[in-house]
């Protein structure tokens, strides 16, 4: 029988996870109560520190001499990741703490699969989550009081914690009617209509499911075709290495197309909105760039187009990750425009800027019969583009 994996320090959170637990207990979900503190403890625990700690893949002693508090936190945040993925049991993971045992916890979390619940009660929960939260579905509850004893407010917490995990373990989802697979898409605003197009061409063939290209929607698409939940995959829109590059704040990060080649599942791509990189107000956007082509595209996000010179290493860049990509690739380059705005008489149209990027790429794919770049005369959004993705998608989705 699987079980919801309790996980926190216990030399210093003992009582409240303990608390949790009896609630799951009570309500019928067995459970297992982990102890990841760095420190030694004799609490009851059914996983100590000690165990979790040889899973550390490089140093499975880190804890007989603990010198620096934060490398060893670290240290077992690295060996609770190894720990959790050796677990074929886990019906769910609630974790509860500060700072510390947030970060802990949550890595672990966003290893394991989309849809296993997971539930972090946190001192931090109200404020910007996004680096505990990731590409993936962990649900963040703020704890309002530091989780440092029980008192009326924290056992009410901590006890709708436990019962909100004891509802998603306890009512498993009605299995879905046989579906059509996947079709993994990334869209931003100015590559929808070449999406929207593709939606109406697949919708009796294919789940669409569209990824928003906003940094988290980039690396929650490179998750789920890791996890295998995706495996057909028509990537419109690359705008976040842009954002990778100089700076933005809708980077996917260095990983962005790394589950392509660790998969090598058939990829059809193009090279949506790589002539923007996303700020938010006017007034953020970086000194340096004050006197570069900028479009407000709403009190929160100002767009500023790139360079030849950042388009040709935005390319190489490119160029290099899909040379990594042992399946099927194919590439559309759209030589009318990579967005809404880059077309004749819009603010970003810049033929110079688009023929240094297209120029890098060609120049750096290393083209055979599995991996080839396709020229066409449009705008990426025209309808002809989508048709030809779709086209080149079938084509190799096949094989």
């Amino acid at each position: 029988m699987k079980k919801v994996y309790v996980v926190g320090t216990c030399d210093t959170k003992f009582p409240e996870l303990s608390y949790a637990r009896g609630l799951l207990e009570t309500a019928g979900i067995p459970s297992v109560l982990v102890d990841i503190g760095i420190f030694p403890n004799d609490r009851p625990v059914d996983v100590k520190n000690t165990e979790v700690a040889k899973h550390h893949p490089s140093n499975s002693d880190f804890l007989s001499a603990v010198k620096d508090r934060g490398e060893s936190v670290g240290m077992m945040a690295e060996a609770l990741e190894a720990f959790i993925l050796t677990r074929d049991d886990i019906a769910g993971i609630l974790g509860m703490g500060g700072s510390g045992n947030t970060a802990l916890v949550t890595r672990a979390m966003r290893a394991l699969p989309v849809g296993l619940p997971k539930l972090m009660v946190s001192t931090v929960a109200s404020g910007d989550v996004s680096p505990y939260v990731g590409p993936t579905d962990i649900c963040m509850m703020a704890s309002v009081a530091d989780v440092a004893g029980l008192n009326p407010v924290t056992r009410v917490v901590l006890g709708n914690a436990a019962h909100a995990m004891a509802g998603m373990v306890a009512n498993a989802l009605p299995e879905a009617a046989a579906s059509r697979p996947l079709l993994g898409m990334t869209m931003f605003g100015v590559t929808t209509p070449c999406v929207q197009k593709l939606i109406g061409i697949f919708e009796d063939e294919y789940e669409p499911l569209v990824f928003h290209a906003t940094g988290t929607g980039g690396r929650a698409f490179e998750k789920l075709i890791d996890s295998g939940m995706i495996r057909h995959v028509i990537d419109v829109t690359l705008t976040e290495v842009c954002d990778l590059f100089m700076g933005g704040v809708m980077s996917a990060g260095p990983d962005r197309l790394g589950s392509i080649a660790r998969t090598g599942i058939p990829y059809v791509g193009s090279l949506g909105a790589l002539d923007m990189v996303n700020f938010a107000a006017k007034d953020t956007v970086p000194e340096k760039y004050r006197n570069r082509k900028l479009h407000v595209h709403n009190a929160n996000v100002t767009l500023m187009r790139t360079t030849p010179e950042e388009n040709a290493a935005m390319g190489r860049w490119i160029g290099d990750k899909l040379n990594q990509c042992a399946g099927e690739v194919r590439f559309l380059i759209p030589e009318g425009g990579v967005s809404a705005i880059d077309a004749p008489g819009q603010p970003f149209y810049d033929p110079e800027a688009d023929k240094a990027l297209f120029e890098s790429l060609e120049a750096e794919v290393k083209q055979t019969a599995k991996r080839k770049l396709i020229r066409l005369p449009c705008n990426l959004n025209d309808p002809a583009f989508a048709e030809a993705l779709a086209g080149q998608f079938r084509a190799i989705a096949r094989r």
